[in-house]
């Protein structure tokens, strides 16, 4: 073309007076179909499973498995789909992928990888998952997005210290926890306070007030209550107030996925939100519940069973023991103070107050046990009624519920603020 006929055609189009058509390849043309959120629930479901029922973990070192899996989850999401950072680093996709096949294959791997007499069943899941998906390149490139996704939070928890060789011994003395009848079992898992946290610089970050003197006038207070509320025989509780331990006695952990699950679900959110928020709600817990067990392994604070029995050496005139008392229900293996459950409640309350509102919760709570489910519309009820729970169950001094639970908060919100950010 001529150059003065090419002056003359970019003057025309820079006027306005002809608009350009742009051809592009059909494939480019073709919108990418929305990715199904299906598969963050179905294998937060798997996940669970695997966990709890396959491999009996118990419930404080569960939140680390589950934190894994919903990072890898994430991360292999937000490869595909942007709009976040991601946790990890993670390589540049080219080409077309398959969110719902990087989803799926993050969490197998993850869960392979950490619960290997569970292959067998995962590797059935796995497949069943990938068959529902198109074959082709997309998939096949999403599978592998998802392997990286999940072998770079393998590697990355190398070291972390899960089950490392830590024991807490401690002089017996009045204030000080010792093993708790009828299984006189020592503290489970103690390495858990030493974990490196998910987004927490370390796991003594937040700092604690402490328990109570046993002398004080707070410890007198909070002992008449548990001796009171929690007792097997003989207690203050109402009927509804035993039916409210019973309900928060079996797993929290699990009660609070199946919640989110629900959440995300009725909330009509999409892959990247849903996978969003089981990560904030796994790493915000997982974090609160290593800075717990930190604290029950620095302070080693006596279980109400313990200073009720023994009263009569802790020098206070307003306590008095009571040699035959027995919590509603046989005590867990580890101390007092903190709460693991306010610490978890507290982590699950401030996740979900960030992404539904403190005081638009709608939040409903399965049951694991016989009474009906719950529902609680604001997070202050969610943590009012943890709280007093395990005071009723017996399990614990008033001091530890309100300071465990201001921790899970403030571990939540320090992952909200400095983790999975929009970009």
């Amino acid at each position: 073309m001529r150059p003065k006929l090419l002056r003359l055609l970019a003057a025309v189009l820079a006027a306005g007076l002809i608009t350009p058509v742009l051809t592009v390849a059909p494939s480019e043309a073709t919108k990418r179909p929305r990715a199904n959120p299906a598969v963050i629930t179905h294998w937060n479901t798997i996940a669970t499973r695997t966990i709890y029922t396959e491999n009996g973990t118990p419930v404080p070192t569960s939140v680390l498995y589950l934190g894994f899996v919903s990072i890898a989850v994430y991360d292999a999401v937000i490869a595909i789909e942007g709009g976040y950072e991601p946790y990890l680093k993670q390589p540049k996709v080219r080409g077309r992928a398959s969110t719902e096949a990087a989803a799926a294959t993050a969490a197998y791997r993850v869960l392979r990888h950490y619960f290997p007499s569970s292959a067998g069943n995962l590797a059935t899941d796995y497949a069943q998952s990938l068959a529902g998906l198109p074959d082709g390149a997309a998939k096949e490139r999403g599978t592998k997005v998802g392997q990286l996704a999940a072998d770079r939070l393998i590697r990355a928890r190398l070291h972390d210290g899960i089950n490392a060789k830590i024991t807490l011994n401690v002089k017996l003395a009045p204030g000080v926890w010792r093993p708790t009848p009828p299984a006189l079992a020592e503290m489970l898992a103690p390495w858990l306070g030493f974990v490196r946290p998910f987004a927490l610089r370390s796991p003594a970050q937040i700092r604690l007030p402490g328990p109570d003197s046993i002398k004080s006038r707070a410890y007198a207070r909070d002992f008449a209550e548990v001796k009171a509320k929690g007792a097997l025989t003989g207690s203050t509780r109402t009927p509804a107030e035993t039916a409210t331990a019973l309900f928060w006695f079996v797993n929290a952990a699990l009660q609070y996925e199946m919640a989110m699950r629900d959440q995300v679900t009725r909330r009509g959110m999409d892959i990247v939100e849903s996978a969003r928020a089981f990560a904030l709600l796994g790493s915000g817990r997982g974090d609160a519940l290593i800075a717990c067990w930190r604290s029950k392994y620095d302070y080693a604070y006596w279980r109400p069973i313990t200073a009720i029995q023994l009263a009569g050496t802790d020098g206070n005139r307003a306590t008095k023991a009571d040699p035959a008392w027995t919590p509603q229900l046989a005590t867990p293996p580890y101390p007092d103070y903190l709460s693991g459950h306010a610490c978890a409640t507290g982590a699950a309350s401030e996740t979900f107050s960030y992404l539904f509102g403190s005081r638009s919760l709608n939040l409903d709570v399965p049951s694991l046990a016989t009474t009906p489910a719950r529902h609680f519309d604001t997070a202050a009820a969610l943590d009012a009624e943890t709280m007093n729970a395990r005071i009723w169950l017996g399990f614990h001094f008033r001091k530890a519920m309100t300071d465990g639970n201001k921790l899970g908060h403030r571990a939540a919100a320090w992952t909200i603020t400095h983790e999975f950010q929009r970009r």
